[in-house]
This record gives structure tokens, C-alpha cells and sequence, in this order.
């Protein structure tokens, strides 16, 4: 079989899946990141020795490096859709660039021997956004020719087959190199995934050889036939070939759970959902640590909120509202947040979603909603203890019976803590439709299967973009 190219597979940190393209990527763009601030130097004082030594310069461009790519990632450069427009790709990097510099800033402040002088930074960052850029476009042109994807035999010409071309059409798949579709015995006739189907006339191992793959996935409509090739799969597994179900392939490629794929079986069978002491005490400590840091930022915003809603409302009308939500376990709590809609919104008694454009909305609600100030009572909620930083949202307990009764697996989404943000906020736009909810839960049961803290560092840096952008917003 002939050598796999490095970026048809996906590097798994943790239980996260990332394309192997993005990890290449970003180890370039760190050390771009570095090159930057040491040819920054070098202009800045041409013709003059420095006042420190290399060695000594290194710490100073890693903390450099470093904070400015996490900026980077908060902004969305690295998530699977940033490439396919040019001109909002160059906009996030310098997006990311410029506001990185306030942290590292923070940092100067903290860490004085980090510091770097305005000139030396004026230049590196100028450097830093023409270097990426050009990095960005050559890697777009190298990654663009699908030879260089993740080539892939379905296992099934059927319904469950023309779901993964749906999805890629749709743009929910991407990076994917669907080499061809097998017809299987009892897959439906179907137009799209059937059209092109070959049939197997000699041992799976022979095609994938030939065809030079790297996974196949299982997508056939029957699998109880006696001619599905059970034995054949295990000769393509045992040769290094990725072989998943079409739930795993969904999870890994679409950081989602596919609730029209999985079974119970599924469910209990595949990795994951692993809940231990140490887990939930560490998830702990980083929610109390983390709010400690947040509420001296956040204080002076909740002061401005306050005084503006006291404003718009003559004074009269209460500032915060509490409201009865669903927490881990399925019990309810008090939620904290603060008053975005007129008082009597609900004075009919019946729980509402909040729609697009909703009259019930006031201008200042408008405002904090957009940046997501509403919901900064809600760290005293983290503090006590009824919620965490990342963890699927909490709903209301009327929803959440009306739906447990219409979606399969709905309450699985309570075996962790409800969060501030979540994987469905920043992968999923804000929806008031019971088809909304299922989009989301997907997003939702992939966190509780997989989450950790590099996860939970993933969804909290992309929740920047989400606030800032005003995306999803209601």
C-alpha cells in the first residue's frame, strides 16, 4: 500500500478530534509567531547590539507567541470553516492580533520581565499579520486539492449513505475525500450516494490498497446480510485502516452526535462518558479560580448595567430577575441574570422562547444581550456551585418535559453541570424551535461524551468570538 499522506488523518488531543492540517498549521504559525518578534528586533535596532541575549529574548517571544495564538483561536482562525472566505479570514487575523495584545498587556503587568517595548511591538505584530497571511493563503492553495484530504470508501450506497453527502453538500463535513460509495445488499435506491456506486468483484483489502485509502466507513442500510464483509473489514483494520461506524464518523468529523444514527447499543458501547472524583473536584477548582479572576473585570460592568437599566426604566422595575431552570441531575435551581425584557413578559403564565427581534426586549436588552452581559449574575450561580463555566445551557423545567417527551436521549444532557457557554452555543446559532433543540443536543451530548479540559479551553476561547461577534445573540 502506498505511504498515507500526512494530512489525510486527525490528531486526537485528549478525546478531541482536530484535522491534522490545523495542527501542522498551527505549530507554523507559532513559530511564525516567534520569527516575528525576533525580526521585529532586529529592525527595530539595526545596526545596534541588543541589551539582552538570545537566550534571554527567547522566554519574551514564546509569552509573545503564545498569547497571541490563543487569540488567534478565540477569533475563530482555526475552526474548519475560517478559510472559506479570504477577506473575513485576513479580518480575523487581524482581529486576533490586535486584541491579543491587551492580555499580553495583562501579562506585562503581571510579569514584568516579559515586557516589551511599544515599538518592538508595533513592529512584530505588523510582521506577525503579513507573515500569517501569506502562510494562510499558501496553505489554502496546498490543502485546497482534496488529494490531501482524508480519503474515504463508504460502505453503503443507501439512505444512511446519502446522509454524508447531504452533509457535505450542506457544509457540515468538510476536509473529506469521498473516494467512492459500495452498493451493498438491502441499501435503498437512493439518487445521489447510489448514483456512482460500485459493487465489489474482489476483496475489500484490494480496493483500499488500490484506491490508496484511509478510512472506510460502515453506512450500509442492512448490515445483517450474510454477504456484509465482516472478515474483509478486519483485514482492512488489522493493515492500518480507519474503520467507524457512521456515528463515530459523524462525531470525529462533525463534533456532533447524530441523534438519527445512534442506538442505545452505541451509546454504551463507545468511549467515553467517563465520570471520576478527580474530574469533577479539578472542574471544580477551575470554576472558583476562574470566577475569582472574572468578577473584578466584570464588576465594573455589572455597574453599567445596573445603572442602565434603572435609567431606561425611571427607576422602577427590578434590576435582576431569577428563573427556574434544570440543572445535572435533573434538579431545579434558581437562575440569575439581568432584566433584558419588560417586566411583565410572561403575564399570561406561559413560558415563551425568546425570538428574533422580540418585541418583549427592551434597548438596553438589546445591548447586553448582543455582548452577552446578561449574564454575568450568572458567575454567583458557578460560585455556588449549581453551575459551571462550559457545560450545555440550562433550560427552563417546561421545556425541558415538553421536549424529554418528543427527543430520544434528551435528558442525557443533565449528567453534567449546565454552563455559562457551551460546544452547541459556539457551534450552533441561537434557536427557539423544537428543531433548534435537537440540532443542539447533538452538540450537547458530544460535550458530555467527551469533554476535558482542553476541550472546555476550546469552547472558552471560541466564546470570545461568539461575544464579541454578537453571534447567536437574541
Amino acid at each position: 500500500m502506498s505511504t498515507v499522506r500526512f494530512f489525510r488523518h486527525s490528531t486526537k488531543f485528549s478525546k478531541y478530534y482536530i484535522p491534522t492540517e490545523f495542527v501542522v498549521l498551527a505549530i507554523i504559525e507559532f513559530l511564525v509567531l516567534v520569527f516575528s518578534l525576533y525580526l521585529a528586533l532586529e529592525l527595530r535596532f539595526w545596526g545596534n547590539d541588543w541589551e539582552e541575549g538570545f537566550g534571554d529574548f527567547m522566554p519574551k517571544a514564546l509569552v509573545y507567541a503564545l498569547v497571541l495564538q490563543l487569540s488567534l483561536v478565540a477569533f475563530g482562525v482555526y475552526q474548519r470553516h475560517s478559510g472559506r472566505f479570504m477577506n473575513m479570514l485576513i479580518l480575523r487575523i487581524a482581529s486576533g492580533l490586535l486584541l491579543g495584545l491587551i492580555p499580553l498587556g495583562v501579562s506585562f503587568y503581571i510579569a514584568p520581565q516579559f515586557f516589551l517595548g511599544r515599538g518592538v511591538l508595533f513592529v512584530a505584530v505588523s510582521l506577525s499579520f503579513v507573515l500569517i497571511t501569506i502562510v494562510r493563503l499558501l496553505f489554502g492553495k496546498i490543502v485546497k486539492d482534496n488529494h490531501m484530504w482524508t480519503r474515504i470508501l463508504v460502505l453503503g450506497s443507501g439512505k444512511k449513505a446519502e446522509s454524508i453527502t447531504d452533509a457535505i453538500e450542506s457544509g457540515e463535513l468538510k476536509g473529506i475525500n469521498i473516494i467512492s460509495y459500495v452498493a451493498m445488499p438491502g441499501d435503498a435506491d437512493t439518487e445521489k450516494a447510489g448514483k456512482d456506486a460500485i459493487t465489489l468483484e474482489k476483496p475489500l483489502i484490494d480496493y483500499a490498497e488500490e484506491l490508496d485509502l484511509d478510512e472506510i466507513v460502515i453506512a450500509a442500510d442492512d448490515r445483517r446480510s450474510d454477504t456484509f464483509p465482516t472478515k474483509e473489514l478486519i483485514d482492512c483494520k488489522m493493515s492500518g485502516i480507519n474503520v467507524l461506524d457512521l456515528a463515530t464518523f459523524f462525531e470525529r468529523r462533525a463534533g456532533k452526535i447524530r441523534l438519527d444514527m445512534v442506538n442505545p447499543s452505541w451509546l454504551y458501547l463507545s468511549e467515553g462518558f467517563h465520570v471520576s472524583m478527580a474530574r469533577k473536584i479539578s472542574k471544580r477548582v477551575v470554576d472558583i479560580l476562574a470566577v475569582l479572576m472574572l468578577l473584578p473585570i466584570a464588576l465594573p460592568f455589572m455597574i453599567l448595567v445596573t445603572l442602565a437599566i434603572k435609567l431606561e426604566g425611571g427607576g422602577r422595575g427590578p434590576v435582576l430577575y431569577s428563573q427556574v431552570r434544570v440543572k445535572q441531575d435533573g434538579e431545579p435551581f434558581k437562575i440569575y441574570k439581568y432584566r433584558s425584557m419588560v417586566t411583565d413578559a410572561e403575564k399570561d403564565g406561559v413560558a415563551k422562547w425568546a425570538s428574533k427581534n422580540d418585541s418583549r426586549i427592551t434597548r438596553v436588552g438589546r445591548v447586553i444581550r448582543k455582548g452577552r452581559l446578561d449574564e454575568l449574575p450568572q458567575l454567583f450561580n458557578v460560585l455556588k456551585g449549581d453551575m459551571s463555566f462550559v457545560g450545555p445551557r440550562p433550560e427552563r423545567p417546561e421545556f425541558v418535559e415538553k421536549l424529554a417527551e418528543s427527543i430520544p436521549y434528551y435528558e442525557e444532557r443533565h449528567r453534567v453541570k449546565p454552563g455559562l457557554t457551551g460546544w452547541a452555543q459556539v457551534c450552533y446559532s441561537y434557536g427557539d424551535t423544537e428543531e433548534d433543540s435537537i440540532q443542539k443536543l447533538q452538540y450537547d451530548l458530544y460535550y458530555v461524551k467527551n469533554y476535558s479540559v482542553l476541550l472546555d479551553l476550546l469552547i472558552l476561547l471560541q466564546t470570545a468570538e461568539v461575544v464579541m461577534l454578537g453571534k447567536g445573540a437574541q
